[in-house]
């Protein structure tokens, strides 16, 4: 019984499992997996299948071409072949601008195995600091592409080049470039006309898609002003490499033009004869054709060398310049604002004509005029009498024009000033050219909030004051009073057209007159300095005052000698010049030189001597010509 019982029990439990096996065949057997299993499964395939397929055509047929471009730039490469630049003469052919060959090295990336290394070796080759090199590779290395000349050095002595050669197999993606580099034979003579060039910054190549880094373009002087005649167009050569970038071949592609030729109207020899006229003098002169507008000589000293500039100017010769005390670096004849003394005269004398002024009518000289509890002195003592207004130009009485001044009130003055083309730029084709200043009640106003006085008239009529003119400027109102009247824009390319900007706001007869007043000036005057007897002369002289004037013991105003320099008054003189058909208007200005007519006036005649040939007798200068005082002002 014991027995059974187990048996029993597991038969049973045997029998269940059967049981359970069995029922879970019949359900396997029954079952059908759900359709939208199989439905997915097939979409992900076809799904997969359309994505390679796609990718397949896009880099096989949308972007095959890319590819295959990228592929042969990988084994053909184009390197651009540097147009020579223009090179710039005189009116007589002689070189002013020119370009010599020199040598440059340049990094392709992506053939360079070791970087730093290499630019360690191009750092000894060239002699210049390692953190140097690296730094303008670390700056410049994104603007070109792996595969092209990345510039490193710009300049390389050939001595250096031979070695250099020697080694640069072992130095993979290194080249020797052949650059040309600008050069200015006459360095100071024509630096502030011709500016200089140097290598292209980062807001001229976004401006300019044809240029490329390493590119020189003109940054001042009629080579910023010319660039797109001076550049030329750049060529290029196919080559095709190696794996190793070594070249196998090279083909011309297409040719450089090299920038055109610019002749100016500059005559070298008379700007020598200019900057050797200056001496150690800070100052300038124009020389220029009155009828056609054109620059015979165009003279700033002291100058700077335009050739450091070319190769990038290092920093000590840079501070050498900056910190100067007379300003190399400052173009006087159209950057300098001075105020121009007695030479304003003519403009005055112009305005006085057209306003109704008899010129027989007299006033009385006593040497000085009283204004309230302020006086306004004559340059001369003692004064110069009864005198009209060629006799006023003539001797250059500031009390004449003290009075005609006061008629005619600063708004009037301001006017026909503007009118006459002062207080803006002439329009020469050179940069950062500045307008001077003609005041007026409205901009003292504006500028000091304060009312315009009666004095600041007396002080603009003999011009001083705040009335700031450039030498250019007075160079082109004096060619107008002898050429009929026409405001001409200087020119200093030789071939230009000749372009009036503007007239002077006065009759023929008002222009006669004051020409003829210079002529007697120039005669009898305080700009006889200039005189000659085998020519037609006129000129104007004129004693600008820097600071109120000072006085050595008694009443005696204090010699120029016995001024501090920065104290000194600045010497004009305008003048033009007549002989064998051929006018020239020649404006000097000396920069605290003291007197027009003993400073500025034998400079001007030296010029002369050069257009005209030398005199057989040199006349002596007028009697000085001191600035008139600037006393205080007083309300009108």
């Amino acid at each position: 019984m014991t027995d059974a019982k187990p048996n029993a029990l597991t038969a049973a439990i045997q029998n269940k499992r059967l049981r359970a096996w069995l029922s879970i065949q019949v359900e396997s057997e029954r079952y059908q997996p759900p359709r939208y299993g199989i439905v997915l499964l097939q979409v992900l395939v076809g799904i997969l299948f359309f994505v390679l397929v796609t990718r397949l055509w896009y880099l096989q047929v949308h972007s095959g071409g890319e590819f295959a471009r990228q592929a042969q730039e990988n084994r053909l490469r184009l390197e651009r072949i540097d147009a020579p630049r223009g090179r710039i003469l005189d009116m007589k052919g002689k070189v002013l601008a020119d370009n010599r060959t020199t040598y440059g090295l340049s990094l392709i990336r992506e053939d360079c195995a070791d970087i730093p290394a290499t630019l360690a070796r191009i750092a000894e080759w060239a002699g210049v600091p390692l953190n140097q090199v690296t730094e303008s590779y670390n700056q410049n290395r994104l603007r070109v592409k792996p595969f092209e000349p990345l510039l490193m050095i710009t300049d390389i002595p050939f001595d250096k080049v031979a070695r250099i050669e020697s080694e640069r197999n072992s130095w993979p993606g290194v080249e020797v470039k052949v650059r040309s580099k600008r050069s200015y034979p006459e360095k100071e003579f024509f630096a502030h006309v011709l500016g200089y060039v140097a290598e292209v910054n980062d807001r001229e190549l976004a401006r300019d898609p044809s240029l490329a880094m390493g590119d020189m373009v003109g940054k001042l002087g009629l080579e910023m002003e010319l660039e797109s005649r001076l550049r030329g167009q750049k060529g290029q050569y196919s080559l095709e490499v190696d794996a190793h970038g070594r070249t196998l071949w090279k083909t011309l592609k297409k040719e450089p033009q090299s920038g055109e030729e610019v002749r100016l109207s500059l005559d070298i020899a008379l700007q020598r004869a200019g900057w050797n006229a200056l001496g150690e003098e800070a100052g300038c002169i124009v020389v220029m054709e009155p009828d056609s507008g054109k620059l015979r000589a165009l003279i700033t000293s002291p100058a700077y060398d335009n050739n450091l500039f070319t190769s990038g100017i290092s920093q000590k010769d840079w501070d050498l310049l900056r910190n100067n005390k007379r300003y190399p670096l400052q173009n006087r004849v159209i950057q300098s604002p001075y105020p121009p003394g007695s030479v304003w005269k003519l403009i005055m004398a112009s305005l006085f004509l057209e306003r109704g002024v008899s010129p027989r009518e007299s006033v009385y000289c006593p040497g000085e005029i009283k204004l309230g509890n302020q006086i306004f002195r004559c340059w001369k003592r003692g004064g110069h009498g009864s005198v009209n207004l060629e006799s006023a130009l003539v001797n250059s009485c500031d009390v004449y024009f003290y009075l005609m001044a006061e008629r005619q009130g600063i708004d009037r003055i301001e006017r026909f000033a503007k009118a006459c083309g002062f207080g803006s730029p002439t329009g020469i084709d050179l940069p950062h050219e500045a307008s001077g200043l003609v005041p007026s009640r409205e901009w003292k106003w504006r500028r000091l909030g304060r009312p315009w006085v009666r004095g600041e008239t007396y002080n603009v009529s003999i011009g001083q004051g705040t009335l700031l003119v450039t030498p250019i400027q007075m160079a082109v109102f004096v060619s107008a009073l002898l050429n009929g009247g026409d405001i001409l824009k200087p020119q200093l390319v030789d071939d230009a057209v000749p372009e009036t900007k503007a007239r002077v706001p006065a009759k023929p007869e008002t222009l006669k007159f004051v020409v003829n007043a210079m002529r007697k000036t120039a005669a009898q005057g305080t700009a006889r300095v200039v005189s000659r007897p085998d020519a037609d002369m006129g000129g104007k002289t004129g004693t600008a005052q820097v600071v109120k004037l000072k006085l050595a013991a008694g009443d005696r105003r204090l010699r120029t000698s016995e001024m501090e320099y920065s104290q000194r008054d600045h010497a004009w003189i305008a003048t033009w010049g007549t002989k064998n058909d051929k006018t020239y208007v020649v404006v000097v200005m000396v920069e605290h030189g003291g007197g027009g007519s003993s400073v500025a006036g034998p400079i001007a005649a030296k010029m002369y001597d050069h257009l005209f040939g030398a005199r057989r007798e040199t006349p002596k200068p007028a009697e000085p010509e001191p600035a008139a005082p600037q006393p205080g002002d007083r309300p009108d």
